[in-house]
């Protein structure tokens, strides 16, 4: 889908970055919606947009292609209100880390002809419309997540990432991208949380950090709100990840106790040979 009219609510990173994106690839007209109306002058005036109303139902009349960027919890309330303000023609997406609440919302809603979730894996750290940039999506993966009986949608907009943005769609069920994500970004974020809480409360005042505490606290300055919803919305599918890190870890408590070289170069090796495959 080339759509002639394209609508953004939410106009952060990845919102404004779509619109900008939109502009460049030549998209007729681009209305967008931001709670800050900061936010939306600015887009404006560095010619993001073409028009951006005061509400977001007046960018869900006009476009033909609605993209909900917003956090996930807000995407859900969006669709919940806007739905009904689309044409029977146009098609709505989001572009949320966790696919299987919104998609069920639309099947519930009864607009689940017209939507397809998706995800670009394209993000920053940085927020608001100041960190966006058109190019964010080209060569990224955008997963695209059908409905039931969603497949018409799902292919209209995995063209628009595909055609206007210049990224890479795969189609894939909203339940395995959600299982996915869990293991290689979730968990992730939780990890490196988690050892930036530590070196926090336990790094000696004064502490320089070499590279390896900077590589893998990284993750650490996300923003807590929207990880907040993130991990609660994937819960069930994060907690066995959780878990299931509780084993290795003993591996090598019981490994270091003993003294055991070989094992404890054994447990580092695994983790290792992956790393070098994804490198290589």
């Amino acid at each position: 889908m080339r759509p002639t009219t394209l609508g953004v609510i939410g106009l952060g990173a990845i919102g404004g970055s779509v619109a900008r994106q939109a502009k460049q690839a030549g998209i007729g007209a681009v209305l967008g919606w931001s709670p800050d109306a900061a936010e939306r002058a600015a887009a404006l005036r560095l010619g993001a947009l073409d028009d951006a109303p005061a509400q977001p139902a007046d960018v869900a009349r006009r476009a033909q292609l609605l993209v909900l960027a917003a956090p996930p919890a807000a995407n859900l309330q969006l669709l919940d209100t806007l739905h009904s303000h689309l044409s029977s023609r146009s098609l709505v997406t989001d572009v949320g880390s966790v696919k299987r609440a919104i998609v069920a919302r639309a099947e519930a809603l009864g607009c689940a002809a017209q939507f397809a979730g998706s995800h670009p894996l394209a993000g920053t750290h940085a927020n608001g419309f100041d960190a966006s940039r058109p190019g964010l999506f080209a060569g990224a993966v955008v997963y695209v997540t059908p409905t039931r009986n969603g497949a018409a949608a799902a292919r209209e907009v995995a063209h628009f990432w595909e055609a206007v943005c210049d990224a890479r769609p795969v189609i894939v069920d909203a339940a395995a991208h959600d299982t996915q994500m869990a293991i290689t970004s979730h968990l992730p974020q939780v990890i490196a949380s988690l050892l930036g809480r530590y070196l926090a409360e336990h790094a000696p005042p004064g502490t320089t950090l070499g590279p390896g505490a900077k590589d893998t606290t990284r993750l650490a300055a996300s923003e807590p709100g929207l990880w907040t919803e993130i991990l609660l919305m994937n819960r069930d599918v994060l907690l066995p990840a959780l878990r299931a890190l509780e084993e290795p870890l003993g591996e090598l408590e019981h490994a270091l106790e003993c003294g055991d070289a070989g094992a404890v170069a054994a447990w580092l090796g695994r983790g290792a040979a992956w790393r070098r495959r994804i490198d290589a």
